[in-house]
């Protein structure tokens, strides 16, 4: 069964550390947390330069990995093995090297903490050595952080720092970034130098410290385009085209996409509280009067044009169709089209 890493990381933090720890999937933030979690504590600084070793994938076979895993701890009660870049192991797919992968499963040495950060991709889960993985280790399943949950996670970031964002503040931060947690982490751990105290961040905080225009930006774009204000989404777009290496237009087909998603999941609502609203399109409670107005402005027959709307500026942008067109005036007339 896997273990979410908030439930390893509370563990790790309780000294509570396991055998083997294998840690996969398309969210690396998840996995190096971990993995740098045991790297910098599971045992003394002065124990680690005999009995931690860092393993590369590519450089490493499994029974090259396992024969050190198999090593007792010199002058210590432990070790820690650390297999990065898990997923480029040579052997790992073959029937031999996963015979030796279970057979130390099955007897792990309890001094030895060896860990895999097997990152971008899964295991074949029909395969035995996944079915034994999920049973005999602690097993992460480290998955990307859906859209409609960044707003929620940003917010629990921030507290686990000891701060707080508000609901702005972090759906700008999200709509910019994305779900990149390892970009946002890393923007926020260059904001937060210039706060010594608790704080609660806003919008005006975002655009200072890590440079997010918070007139101009994809956030305040579909705003626009949801209360159908023509001349801000057109003083946007305009700002966007001269920008365009920061302002790149397939994140903005998919957030529109994302957005009118969203107003049709109201139109399919009904008549239903505001509270209940948030949860049936995902999106944080304040947001919810946006995408009401928004449901006004676009009946849903208006909003099934939008999503062909975007899928033809999509394939314009990917030449088809597209003639002399440049990237800015398929962004243009894209918006032109859903505002008109």
């Amino acid at each position: 069964m896997a273990h979410s890493p908030d439930a390893v990381l509370k563990d790790l933090k309780a000294k509570k550390f396991a055998p083997i720890y294998f840690l996969e999937g398309e969210e690396p933030y998840f996995i190096d947390l971990i993995t740098d979690y045991i790297e910098k504590n599971a045992i003394a600084e002065h124990e680690k330069g005999f009995n931690q070793l860092i393993l590369y994938g590519k450089d490493s076979p499994v029974n090259v990995i396992l024969s050190n895993a198999r090593k007792f701890p010199m002058m210590a009660d432990r070790q820690v093995v650390i297999v990065k870049e898990a997923q480029s192991i040579p052997d790992f797919g073959k029937e031999d090297a996963q015979k030796l992968f279970i057979s130390y499963l099955n007897n792990p040495l309890p001094s030895t903490i060896l860990v895999f950060a097997h990152k971008h991709k899964k295991l074949d889960g029909r395969g035995s050595l996944k079915k034994e993985l999920d049973k005999k280790t602690v097993f992460v399943n480290s998955e990307k952080v859906k859209d409609w949950k960044l707003n929620e996670w940003i917010e629990g970031y921030f507290r686990e720092l000891g701060h707080q964002i508000d609901g702005k503040a972090a759906q700008l931060l999200g709509d910019s970034i994305g779900n990149n947690l390892e970009v946002i982490s890393n923007e926020v751990g260059k904001m937060l130098i210039n706060f010594s105290e608790p704080t609660k961040f806003t919008a005006e905080h975002i655009s200072k410290y890590i440079g997010i225009n918070k007139e101009y930006n994809n956030f305040e774009l579909s705003k626009a385009i949801g209360y159908r204000d023509a001349i801000k989404a057109n003083q946007i777009i305009h700002y966007f085209i001269q920008n365009p290496k920061a302002h790149p237009v397939i994140p903005i087909f998919s957030l529109l996409y994302t957005y009118f998603s969203k107003v049709a999941l109201v139109h399919r609502a009904g008549a239903i509280p505001e509270n209940q609203l948030a949860g049936v399109i995902g999106v944080h409670p304040y947001g919810v009067k946006e995408y009401l107005a928004a449901s006004r402005n676009y009946k849903l027959g208006k909003v099934i044009e939008v999503f062909g709307f975007i899928k033809e500026a999509d394939l314009r942008f990917k030449g088809v169709d597209s003639g002399s067109m440049n990237e800015g005036e398929i962004l243009r007339e894209l918006v032109y089209k859903i505002l008109h």
